[in-house]
């Protein structure tokens, strides 16, 4: 099964090589100065000066900032989600072992400098752009929670688990990835963020998860 991260539709008005390479150019500079700026503090100019590329040529592939942020959030979607849920569509291993791995692998996107620095952005920036928040939700989170709540329907009906409400059984394999490191981050608090500190997390994760939801609970 298709990942949705990777259904996602591409802005991009050329599939010229030259022309995707320009594009991909100009979002390394967009990425860059959103996460100095915030998005209402970042212009055209500035994004394009970062991208070394011409106002014209920026233009010629965004029509504004806003198109050029959706753009952004959409590449970061599409790679993110993509690796983060190809253990499920591969589907290879037991059960916990395959929660045990996307947890892993969420918390690790969550903590990322992007992922984080993305986050603050929607929410210092959603009352004055509330369209940013439904985007990107629709863009990322909700994307998520899609794939897996279609993967845990799967496993009700091939009887692995016993899921009466998969939407909200999502819902709560990502709080449960979120405890104590991601929250820590998200605050600049101290926290272990050791490959042992994560894996820990993604272990009690999947075993929590499955105390709930596995039949032989």
């Amino acid at each position: 099964m298709t990942s949705p991260a990777l259904s996602l539709a591409s802005s991009s008005r050329s599939t010229c090589p030259v022309s995707h390479a320009k594009r991909e150019q100009v979002l390394a500079g967009a990425e860059a100065v959103f996460l100095e700026c915030g998005y209402e503090g970042a212009s055209m100019s500035q994004i394009a000066a970062r991208a070394r590329v011409s106002k014209g040529t920026l233009y010629n592939h965004f029509e504004n900032k806003a198109e050029l942020f959706r753009a952004l959030v959409d590449k970061l979607a599409r790679e993110k989600l993509a690796a983060m849920f190809q253990p499920l569509s591969a589907g290879e291993e037991d059960c916990l072992t395959l929660l045990i791995r996307v947890a892993e692998e969420f918390i690790r996107v969550m903590i990322s400098p992007i992922a984080l620095g993305l986050y603050r952005i929607i929410v210092s920036e959603a009352p004055q752009f509330p369209e940013l928040s439904d985007m990107f939700w629709q863009k990322g989170p909700a994307c998520a929670r899609r794939f897996l709540t279609d993967w845990l329907r799967r496993q009700d009906e091939n009887r692995v688990l016993e899921v009466e409400d998969a939407v909200f059984a999502a819902d709560q394999f990502f709080a449960l990835c979120q405890a104590r490191i991601v929250h820590f981050r998200r605050l600049e608090l101290p926290v272990d963020c050791s490959d042992e500190a994560i894996g820990d997390l993604a272990q009690r994760t999947g075993r929590a998860f499955l105390k709930i939801y596995g039949r032989d609970r």
